[in-house]
């Protein structure tokens, strides 16, 4: 499946400093559908290079990571269990900022 992947507000300093990232990601299950669930366990394991700690926690993002799916909030849409479809575009954006 055909995702883009953006990554903001420093957290693209943990994908090597690349913002947007066109990827082909494989559902594991035999439904053949693809979860936010699915997809951050893909993200840890393929994209993030340094300090997995600061972009997930557990089996979610950390709080204070906006994360939106086609530029909708995915607290409105099922959080880990928002289904994706090809082209969709996720976004990950920090809200934590240093001062």
């Amino acid at each position: 499946m055909q995702l883009t992947l953006e990554f903001g507000g420093g957290l693209e300093l943990l994908c090597d400093s690349v913002k947007i990232h066109n990827v082909d990601v494989s559902p594991n299950n035999e439904v053949d559908e693809l979860t936010m669930k699915d997809l951050l366990v893909w993200v840890r394991a393929n994209l993030i290079k340094e300090r997995p700690e600061m972009f997930m926690k557990d089996d979610s993002v950390r709080p204070g990571v906006l994360v939106l799916v086609n530029d909708c909030d995915w607290e409105l849409s099922g959080q880990l269990d928002t289904p994706l479809e090809e082209k969709d575009v996720v976004v990950f954006i920090s809200t934590l900022h240093g001062g």
